[in-house]
């Protein structure tokens, strides 16, 4: 379906590993531990002042809520359960009580992949509604489907690179989401669409690597051709209002991959 490189192939299940939007690379530099508090082993606390005015203290009505959404699209979407295949047909089933988990995070970002707990956190305080949330585990299932099948290191800002590319070419950059961050014209569509795949995936890497705005840059466009032409598990980029899921979700079996 695709190439490979730079991840190559790997044959074991997900084994415990460094960390994408949260760790230390061991000599103390962090990685985005800010970006989410409850990795850390905290309780997040609201404070009293945002409760007044109604901002904070639904935590755990959020978190229900969270579960209801995930579960809904575990059932119903067909990006969610294309996925959910392709990772069980690759030796890395989800169990989701196990492998995803609800959380508060900071308002920058919407979800994560945990490769340490091999968990996909959804931001309960960001993501909303059920339409955000099947956009999260789309997105982070395609990081864990990289780690499960390939030897990516999180340390490595190529493979960070590449599977931020992989994942925003596959399911983000519609011709409007390139519009709304500047990078459509309606007279280059496909180039819009490239352009919108590498602002997403540098905003990525900066978000969960403390690099220069160059080392990142540099890292998208050595890796980019071939991680942009690399659409597995999904077969093909999925455009919003398009029938493009259903389609990909009917050519799983084609590829291999068990979808309920």
């Amino acid at each position: 379906m695709s190439e490979k490189e730079p991840l190559q192939r790997k044959t074991q299940p997900i084994p415990n590993a460094v960390i994408d939007r949260q760790g230390s690379d061991g000599d103390g530099k962090q990685w985005g531990y800010d970006l989410y508090p409850e990795r850390r082993g905290e309780k997040y606390k609201p404070s009293w002042g945002r409760v007044l005015l109604g901002i904070e203290g639904t935590e755990n009505l959020d978190k229900i809520k969270c579960e209801r959404n995930v579960y809904s699209c575990i059932k119903n979407s067909p990006m969610v359960k294309l996925m959910m295949g392709a990772l069980k047909s690759s030796g890395c089933a989800i169990d989701i009580r196990r492998h995803i988990a609800c959380e508060v995070c900071d308002v920058s970002v919407s979800g994560g992949y945990d490769p340490v707990l091999n968990q996909v956190v959804v931001c309960q305080n960001i993501a909303r509604n059920e339409g955000i949330v099947q956009g999260v585990l789309t997105h982070e299932m395609i990081h864990m489907f990289d780690y499960c099948r390939n030897d990516l290191d999180f340390k490595n800002i190529d493979h960070l690179a590449c599977t931020e590319i992989r994942a925003a070419n596959l399911t983000h950059c519609s011709f409007m989401s390139a519009w709304t961050q500047g990078d459509a014209s309606p007279f280059k569509i496909k180039q819009a669409h490239r352009d919108c795949v590498k602002t997403k995936a540098l905003n990525s890497v900066l978000a969960v690597r403390k690099v220069s705005p160059e080392e990142a840059i540099e890292a998208v466009e050595r890796v980019f051709p071939k991680c942009y032409n690399d659409l597995e598990p999904i077969g093909r980029r999925i455009r919003r209002n398009s029938k493009d899921m259903y389609k990909a979700y009917l050519e799983g079996p084609m590829y291999g991959y068990d979808v309920d």
